[in-house]
This record gives C-alpha cells, sequence and structure tokens, in this order.
C-alpha cells in the first residue's frame, strides 16, 4: 500500500434551508393567519483524530466533501430538518492547512481531538417569523444562507518517541524489526525503505516506547533530492533522535555531520532533541576497526557511540535501555 502523507481536498459546509411561506387552512376561517416555518441549518465540517488511521490513503481518490443542507421551513410553524454535520476522520498527527495561504488551522495530534473547519449556513426564516402588527399577513420568507467552502491541505506527520535517522542502507529498517515487532521490507539497495515504518519497544512492564524507521537520507534532502522534504517532516515530532552510522563508512564523523546539517537547514529546532549515535553492522568488520570507532567523539558534546548489530545482536539491549533513558530525561 502507497504510503500518503499530503493531500489536498475541498470541503464545504451544508447551506440553510429556506423558510416557507405558508398560511393557515381553516374551514369558517377565509383568510387564516402566517405558519410558514423556519428552514434547518445546513451541517457543520468537522476533523476529527482517529487513532486507527495511518495514512492519508482515503483521500487520494476523494476530493471533494460537502455537509448536508437544512432542509426547506414546513407548514404549520414546523422547522426544516438540520443538515447532518460532516466527520472527516484524519490519522492522529495531522496539520489542516489553508490552501491558499498555508496557515495552519489545526494540529490534531491526539485520539478524538476535534476541529470544526467550517460552520453551515443558517436556516431562512419563514413568513410566521415576520409576522406584526403592522404587516399581519407577511407574504415573504428568508433564504437560508449559502455554506462555506475551502480547499484544504491535510499533511500527516508521524508521532514517534524517537526517530532513526541515517542514509540509505544504514540498516535502519533492520533495527527497527530487531527491537521491535515491526516487520519492514528490507533489501540491499538504497531507499527500501519508502514510508516510514512504526515500531514500538518494551523496556518492561508498562514502559515501552515508539520508534519511527525514517527514510535514508542523503544530502541535499532539505532541498528535495532523494526523498527530501517528503519525510524530513517526520522527524520533527520525535523526542529523541538516534542517528545511525554505518561501520563501513569512510568518514563516520562527516555522515553524522552531513545529516545534521540536513536536519537544520530544514528545521534549526530539531538539533535541539536529545540525540543518541549508533555505529551499525559491526559484525562485518574486525576488532582493530571497532577499538577505533568507539574512540570517536560526535557533536559538540562529544558524544560516544554506541557500536551494535542488528545481525548478531550485539549491544542491541543496551540501546534500547540507553533510548529509554534519555527518553525519562524528557519527560
Amino acid at each position: 500500500m502507497k504510503f500518503i502523507d499530503r493531500t489536498k481536498i475541498i470541503i464545504r459546509s451544508g447551506k440553510g434551508g429556506p423558510g416557507m411561506v405558508s398560511f393557515r387552512r381553516e374551514k369558517f376561517v377565509p383568510k387564516g393567519g402566517p405558519e410558514g416555518g423556519n428552514g434547518g441549518k445546513g451541517g457543520n465540517v468537522i476533523f476529527v483524530a482517529d487513532k486507527q488511521m495511518n495514512t492519508l490513503l482515503d483521500f487520494k481518490y476523494k476530493r471533494h466533501f460537502f455537509a448536508q443542507d437544512g432542509a426547506n421551513g414546513g407548514i404549520k410553524k414546523m422547522f426544516g430538518k438540520n443538515g447532518e454535520n460532516l466527520i472527516i476522520n484524519v490519522p492522529c498527527g495531522t496539520l489542516v492547512k489553508n490552501a491558499e495561504t498555508d496557515e495552519i488551522l489545526a494540529d490534531l495530534t491526539d485520539a478524538g481531538e476535534e476541529f470544526l473547519a467550517l460552520k453551515g449556513g443558517k436556516g431562512g426564516k419563514g413568513n410566521w417569523e415576520f409576522r406584526s402588527a403592522t404587516n399581519q399577513t407577511p407574504r415573504y420568507a428568508e433564504p437560508g444562507l449559502p455554506g462555506e467552502e475551502l480547499e484544504v491541505i491535510l499533511e500527516l506527520k508521524l508521532i514517534a518517541d524517537v526517530g532513526i535517522v541515517g542514509f540509505p542502507n544504514a540498516g535502519k529498517s533492520t533495527l527497527i524489526s530487531t527491537i521491535s515487532a515491526a516487520k519492514p521490507k528490507i533489501a540491499d539497495y538504497p531507499f527500501t525503505t519508502l514510508v516510514p515504518n512504526l515500531g514500538i519497544v518494551k523496556i518492561d512492564y508498562a514502559k515501552n516506547y515508539t520508534v519511527a524507521d525514517i527514510p535514508g537520507l542523503i544530502e541535499g534532502a532539505a532541498e528535495g533530492k532523494g526523498l527530501g522534504i517528503q519525510f524530513l517532516r517526520h522527524v520533527e515530532r520525535t523526542r529523541v533522535l538516534l542517528f545511525l552510522i554505518e561501520a563501513t563508512s569512510e568518514s563516520p564523523v562527516d555522515d553524522y555531520n552531513t545529516l545534521r546539517y540536513e536536519l537544520e537547514k530544514y528545521n534549526p529546532e530539531m538539533l535541539d532533541k536529545q540525540q543518541f549515535v549508533a555505529i551499525s553492522k559491526i559484525d562485518i568488520i574486525d576488532e582493530e576497526t571497532k577499538n577505533e570507532l568507539a574512540k570517536l567523539k560526535f557533536s559538540e558534546s562529544h558524544i560516544s557511540p554506541l557500536l551494535i548489530s542488528s545481525v548478531s545482536h550485539e549491544n542491541i539491549k543496551t540501546l534500547k535501555f540507553k533510548i529509554w533513558e534519555l527518553l525519562e530525561k524528557e519527560n
């Protein structure tokens, strides 16, 4: 299934029903008074965050979403039925933006969170509402007010505690399948991961956290190269960044600095997050190389890397607990 994380749709609230012009028709009462009822209110358009959804795929083929119109006013002062509200379910982590101005209208992060996007048009008054001492038989009624229409952009940002960041083939998918129950597609070619994968890492009873396997970044990603900005946005909501560097890299420190640079160009605030560095695939290097890698320092904070192997499971348990400790500091 293709991952859809950004789409554009048109929404419209219902228009109000017109009021009714009607007069009583009673035996022996040749000219009865006004009795036209009011029109019903048009339906609202409401977005609701749904934890059961994880993509915007439902909006790929349907682009127009219209709420129900209000019904006409009736005879005998009967009000027209209000139009039903249109409920649009979206995944948790969805931004609703004005397509014309790019203004963020809502950020729906929690399950059940609602956003009233458009209000339905007000129903028109029937002629019964216009009766008066000087006008006892009004022969007019109000039309219903039109609904509102808006083109919006829906943009999904995954909500995860930890974002695994690295170049293509750094071993992110293999790692997430090792530390969680996630089963991402894994192969030995660039950009295997075309969608972000989520996994739940269990530490102990009632102690767990979510990890997002962010598709591989390359130099120039912030300008849209490779998978580019499409997936950089998913790193924004994470609390901890796990930089994954290949043990066979010619310069692990340069790789780390390039990844940091791409994140900083996209959003400088991302570098304020807690960071951890792991060097992957140590099962394919010799002991001398391992010792050299262990001595490396990353960032101005002089972060020492943890050497891991998702194949032999070396230091995987240590990695899980170190990340948990970083998340505890964030609480």
